[in-house]
């Protein structure tokens, strides 16, 4: 079959390398010529994805992945398409759909009588049938169920481990009636191979959900799930603090009950998924509570972080503080609503001199997110962990010349070490 995947992002480019690893041939398409020319040339336009060089490398040069930026074109050539354009939140967390929309007018304007369309984004509850359907209809003429087939298969990967993931996890699908759905999981046995899995209800594969809506819904509970978790994991740390308690202890003991599984605590979670996707199912679900009060008990951390580190330097005005770590999430090279933006602003606005270092990010790319670079061997007042990179690891106080206090935000550093060399280290969920 040909196929065509919309969106050579850090999903999309992975997903498309996996399909064509398989016997089907692909067209990928993005609105980035740079993009597009990396991806024709088999090399990726963005670094630490597992096994994506070797394997875009192979596909392209035996010709089973080509790349355009003209996605009519390429959805023309298909009988499969697969959207994995981003979908974000606005200023006030409303989704924005300008991209994906632009997208799927493109995709409608190439698709033919029988194109089987499948979107891969993850959206609020109803969008596959309610919005895309419309709009592909719009622009193409043809009618959803009928002239073709439209099905939504969020995708359950992450950054950096995305040809595991598809291993690992069930394929959810649903389409918007029976056919649709029925052909979606089709194509995904054809593309996909599992593990074996005994931990699952049912054989590890491709799962049918019965309805767009269905699929739609399992991937925002699944992150919804963790954030609410994570937010309650994040208020235990606040409570151990205050009365002098270690949260991660009391944390492994509660685990150790078959039915507990509480997340660590984190200064902030970042990325495209976490805190968004709860924003996503609040718009279909808007006097749903736990969720909310999750989102604004996570997006409170970075304050609380820059609270606790002024408080132990006594202000932080005049002080110069370094935010060690832009990325989201350790190795990978992404700021996606990373806590970095918000620490950042708020050691400024208590008059302190902010510097960020990330071992991922020269100083100029740190210069065009808008940050001040730290210069290694610069002295420092005080310091926040943001991001679990493993270099922090081995991060010693030497590295940082003159620095008093440091708050681990990630739990990483080697405490002791520190406190050795006269620093406080402030630990995250330790009292």
């Amino acid at each position: 079959m040909n196929v065509a995947v919309v969106g050579l992002g850090k999903i999309g480019l992975p997903l498309a390398v996996q399909i064509a690893t398989s016997d089907h041939t692909v067209l990928g398409a993005d609105i980035s010529p740079e993009v597009v020319d990396a991806v024709i040339s088999g090399v990726p336009h963005f670094p630490g994805e597992a096994d994506l060089a070797e394997r875009l490398a192979e596909v392209t040069s035996n010709g089973r992945l080509r790349a355009t930026t003209n996605t009519a074109a390429a959805v023309a050539e298909s009988e499969i398409v697969i959207i994995v354009v981003p979908l974000v939140v606005n200023e006030t967390y409303e989704p924005d759909f300008a991209a994906i929309d632009a997208a799927s007018r493109d995709v409608g304007r190439g698709m033919a009588p029988g194109t089987l369309v499948i979107y891969e984004t993850t959206m609020p509850v109803g969008a596959t049938r309610g919005r895309f359907g419309p709009l592909l209809e719009a622009e193409s003429g043809l009618v959803p169920g009928r002239d073709f087939w439209l099905a939504h298969s969020p995708e359950r990967v992450y950054s950096g481990r995305v040809f595991a993931d598809l291993r690992t996890y069930p394929k959810l699908v649903g389409g918007v009636d029976p056919v649709s759905e029925a052909r979606a999981a089709d194509f995904y046995r054809s593309a996909f191979e599992f593990d074996e899995r005994s931990d699952l209800p049912r054989p590890n594969g491709v799962w049918t959900m019965g309805g767009a809506e269905a699929a739609e819904l399992a991937k925002l509970a699944e992150t919804t799930y963790r954030d609410v978790n994570i937010a309650l994991a994040n208020e235990f740390a606040m409570y151990a603090e205050r009365i002098g308690l270690d949260v991660h202890a009391v944390i492994d003991a509660a685990n150790s009950q078959p039915f507990a599984h509480i997340h660590r605590p984190g200064i902030a979670v970042g990325g495209h998924c976490i805190p968004v996707y709860p924003r996503f199912y609040l718009t279909g679900d808007p006097e749903a509570r736990l969720p909310l009060a999750g989102r604004e008990i996570n997006e409170a951390q970075p304050a609380h972080a820059v609270k606790m580190l002024e408080e132990a330097m006594g202000g932080i005005a005049g002080r110069r503080v370094v935010v060690l770590g832009v990325a989201y999430r350790g190795g990978v090279k992404e700021t996606a609503f990373s806590g970095a933006r918000p620490l950042v602003d708020l050691i400024e606005a208590a008059g302190g001199e902010a510097l960020v270092h990330d071992p991922l990010y020269t100083a100029e790319e740190l210069a065009a997110h808008g940050f001040v670079a730290y210069r290694d061997g610069a002295a420092c007042d005080g310091a926040i962990v943001q991001t679990d990179h493993q270099e922090y690891r081995s991060l010693f106080p030497g590295d940082l010349p003159g620095c008093r206090v440091v708050y681990d935000g990630r739990r990483i550093l080697d405490a002791a070490t520190w406190r050795a060399a006269d620093v406080t280290v402030i630990e995250i969920g330790v009292g």
